[in-house]
């Protein structure tokens, strides 16, 4: 079995990401950076599945600190043989009430900690022939979202890195996808009201809001399976956009 880490797992989608790992027998890296005791009661959780975990507390938007956490994964587990990169947050406002700082939180923690992760799982991924990065990006990358443009462009640039990136390792044999998701019932979505929420599921096709779980069973079969796809960005939307 392999190692993964999954950054942003100490909930939600990334936390159930790191449990389908779990389950399936692989060592875990999970990280945060708001909640450090709900991060180790994930570490406490992924642990009965009789697997190893370390959990890190850091921002993986600071390169600094993300060269510190792969310095302990070299440590403890000498390299990755997946990646999923999954941290991130939201900002719901119009554009011209963001501040610049607002803009920068959401750019760093979104999209820079993508290049920080992979520019430091990648080298080990080279010389080991073998890799699988997944990015965890939405359907408004794809096709945008009032209030949220600082999300969106995010996302977007998350799509387009995730396509470049699958070329340029392609002859190395590793994979690189991203998973678009759609309305995704986690805290995130948790702000609206009922009344919302019964026109959102309204949308969509399926007539739900998705689970954490499906796209963790999604995100363990590209990092496990085929070797042909890759340089995807895959949506899962129950057909809402």
């Amino acid at each position: 079995m392999g190692t993964v880490l999954v950054t942003g797992s100490s909930r939600g989608i990334g936390k159930a990401i790191a449990f389908k790992f779990a389950k399936e027998g692989h060592n875990v890296i999970i990280n945060g950076s708001r909640d450090k005791e709900r991060l180790l009661r994930t570490k406490t959780e992924i642990e009965q599945f009789g697997v190893s975990c370390l959990a890190f507390f850091g921002d993986m938007g600071s390169y600094d600190t993300a060269r510190e956490l792969f310095s302990r994964i070299s440590e403890q587990f000498r390299y990755l043989d997946f990646l999923v990169n999954n941290a991130g947050i939201s900002y719901v406002g119009l554009l011209t009430d963001m501040t610049i700082e607002d803009w920068n939180r959401i750019i760093t923690t979104n999209l820079t900690s993508v290049y920080n992760c992979c520019s430091l799982a990648i080298p080990d991924m080279v010389r080991n022939k073998k890799g699988k990065i997944i990015n965890i990006s939405s359907v408004w990358g794809s096709v945008g979202a009032a209030c949220e443009v600082a999300y969106s462009a995010s996302k977007g640039g998350m799509n387009a890195f995730t396509k470049a990136l699958a070329k340029e390792l392609a002859p190395s044999n590793i994979q690189v996808n991203a998973v678009a998701c759609g309305a995704i019932d986690t805290e995130m979505n948790h702000f609206l009201t009922d009344k919302e929420m019964l026109q959102l599921t309204g949308e969509i096709p399926t007539g739900r809001l998705g689970r954490a779980e499906e796209v963790a069973d999604l995100v363990y079969y590209l990092a496990t399976k085929n070797e042909y796809l890759t340089g995807q960005v895959i949506g899962l939307d129950g057909g809402w956009i």
